[in-house]
């Protein structure tokens, strides 16, 4: 209650303002001992007698809880209830012995919780700080809804290379299977090199989904503090640990049904490897010091620039998590294999770039594209957009030089394994399978190896194999 979103959808504001109570009371005595024990706990507190008055009053105060009574001397408690649930405001209601019907009937409309009469003012206490961490997280979790579904709005992938159309048709296969997958999704692994677009593929699926206006909750788990990371994903009651001051909901229940996309989930320790497939296995959380298990109905989307199998070898990553988190998967490629794409991703983000700061188109010259297309992209399209909006930026005309790209120099690099006899006549193509076959032979048929030899990425040399009808050995 103290944690709000501001109108214009900005960063929710933490305010030092007392907590606002709504006493709807019309027992005296028992009202002035309500209002006297939540100033003293520090809380600002107003009482009204009726319905008449809680709606007048409530204009003026604008209370962040209502305490809220069922009989009252113009009507039933529930007649005021829905107007401010409507509102925003959190209710619990006050019930007397023998009125069950009415409490139920109050949490099916809205209400945060309840108390039977008589009332122990330890126990109001207690509750008011419960309703008020409740009305709190779920505030958190719009703003957090609200911020995802934006984030979402537009994505999309650029690109008409084959290698792309391929994993745009992985994307749509797979959003088309599970929209209509009864019971438990299938989890999804995308993988591919850091900057190759494993985020934005998450989110497309989740935008295909059945369920694209539930949460997208992005988890980055190379970024999770060491010592929190558990609490991060799991949750935790308050006690659990030292700084547990209360209890929170973890990023896994934050999901709720819409999806939980898992980035960089190799980075994971193994402990919560263990936990985590726990839960895909059995579809339930449990948070630090609870004994209470919650249902998980989120799907699951995982993405890695790791090689998982290898570190699956390695002793690094379970093997019965690897084969549990690619049950569906998606490969993304490197720029450097997009060719064409290259020049269309540059326009896009240019014309971003000029639309964000006033600017009036640019171009590319010719050896500005010749320069791109022939640059190696360690970082992909994540690096790629930040040069073009550099090279934008500092551009001192309407047309992007090669200058302007300020491109680091690439050193040559050495050869780690002999370079193949290339005979007359043989061809591009025909000189990679023989580079590759011959990596392949040097590491014994060892993939992983192959590749760091011929200085490519494992997904990479998959690739070229595939080309090139080149078998495991």
């Amino acid at each position: 209650m103290q944690t709000r979103v501001t109108v214009d959808g900005n960063l929710p504001l933490a305010t030092s303002q007392k907590l606002r109570v709504l006493l709807v009371e019309d027992e005296a005595l028992f009202a002035r001992a309500v209002t006297k024990r939540l100033q003293q706990a520090g809380y600002a507190c107003e009482r009204a007698e009726t319905l008449a008055d809680g709606r007048a009053i409530a204009r003026q105060f604008l209370p962040d809880l209502v305490l809220l009574d069922m009989r009252l001397p113009d009507g039933n408690g529930l007649d005021l209830l829905a107007e401010f649930v409507t509102k925003g405001i959190a209710v619990v209601v006050m019930t007397a012995y023998g009125e069950v019907s009415d409490a139920v009937n109050a949490m099916k409309q809205g209400a945060v919780d309840y108390l039977k009469k008589p009332v122990d003012l330890e126990e109001l206490l207690l509750t008011v700080e419960k309703a008020q961490r409740t009305d709190s997280l779920k505030h958190q979790l719009d703003y957090s809804r609200q911020r995802d579904s934006h984030a979402s709005e537009g994505v999309e992938f650029l690109g008409e290379s084959p290698v792309m159309r391929a994993a745009c048709g992985q994307i749509e296969r797979i959003a088309q299977l599970v929209s209509v997958t009864a019971g438990v999704p299938p989890t999804v692994l995308i993988t591919g090199e850091t900057g190759t677009g494993k985020d934005v593929a998450a989110r497309l699926l989740h935008q295909c989904y059945a369920t694209q206006e539930r949460p997208f909750v992005h988890v980055d788990c190379a970024s999770l503090p060491a010592d929190l990371i558990e609490s991060e994903l799991f949750g935790h009651e308050k006690g659990a640990f030292t700084s547990a001051q209360g209890s929170r909901c973890g990023l896994i229940e934050a999901a709720e049904d819409g999806t939980l996309f898992l980035d960089e989930v190799g980075e994971l320790p193994l402990a919560l490897q263990a936990k985590l497939l726990n839960v895909l296995e059995r579809r339930m959380v449990r948070r630090l010091g609870s004994t209470k298990e919650r249902p998980v109905p989120a799907r699951f989307i995982a993405a890695t620039n790791r090689d998982l199998q290898q570190m699956v070898i390695d002793g690094r990553f379970r093997a019965d998590l690897f084969y549990r988190l690619n049950v569906l998967s998606i490969s993304m490629p490197p720029l450097r294999e997009r060719g064409g794409d290259i020049e269309l991703l540059a326009q896009h983000f240019s014309r971003q770039t000029e639309r964000r700061y006033g600017l009036s188109p640019r171009e590319f010259s010719a050896g500005a594209i010749r320069l791109m297309q022939g640059y190696a992209w360690p970082g992909n399209v994540r690096e790629l957009k930040h040069q073009i909006s550099r090279a934008v930026l500092l551009s001192r005309s309407h047309e992007v030089a090669v200058e302007d790209l300020a491109l680091p120099q690439q050193s040559p690099s050495q050869p780690v394994i002999a370079a193949v006899d290339q005979p007359a006549g043989m061809t591009l193509d025909e000189a990679e399978k023989a580079m590759i076959e011959k990596a392949l032979k040097q590491s014994g048929g060892n993939i992983s190896e192959a590749a760091r030899l011929l200085g490519i990425t494992r997904m990479t040399i998959r690739y070229r194999m595939d080309k090139h009808g080149l078998k495991d050995a």
